[in-house]
């Protein structure tokens, strides 16, 4: 008695000479939502307000590193953009930091760390800011 014959093993291949079926696409699951990310991130953002304020508020008492400044000592000029990137840039920081954690939260990854860095880089900013007024003026 014979035998019937044993299909080969895997998937069924195409004739000699046909074109090769396309690739199997490799189907990623989205992100899972993590509502402590989305909370925490939202709330981070809310209280990164402060500082900004705090550093705006700061940034109004470089205008006294020019008291004692005439106008031949000291670069008005260079200490009034000195004391606008002290004033704008705590702003212009927690802008794009809302702008990137909303764009991580739409795509489903973590995002509480960027009001975190967002802090960093504006007291960064305040202090760029105000070594530029403390640069121009050129005490004697």
């Amino acid at each position: 008695m014979s035998q019937p014959p044993v299909p080969p093993a895997g998937p069924p291949q195409p004739p000699v000479g046909s074109p090769l079926p396309p690739a199997p696409v490799a189907v990623t699951a989205p992100g899972v939502r993590r509502t402590w990310d989305l909370v925490l991130t939202i709330v981070l953002l809310v209280l990164l307000i402060v500082p900004a304020l705090i550093a705006s508020y700061m940034a109004v008492f470089l205008v006294f590193a020019f008291d004692a400044c005439s106008s031949d000592t000291c670069n008005d000029g260079l200490g009034t953009a000195g004391f606008f990137v002290a004033m704008i840039a705590p702003w212009a920081v927690l802008v794009v930091a809302g702008v990137v954690a909303i764009v991580l939260l739409v795509r489903r990854r973590l995002a509480f760390w960027v009001p975190l860095v967002a802090l960093v880089l504006m007291a960064l900013a305040w202090c760029g800011g105000a070594a530029i007024v403390f640069g121009s003026a050129n005490l004697r």
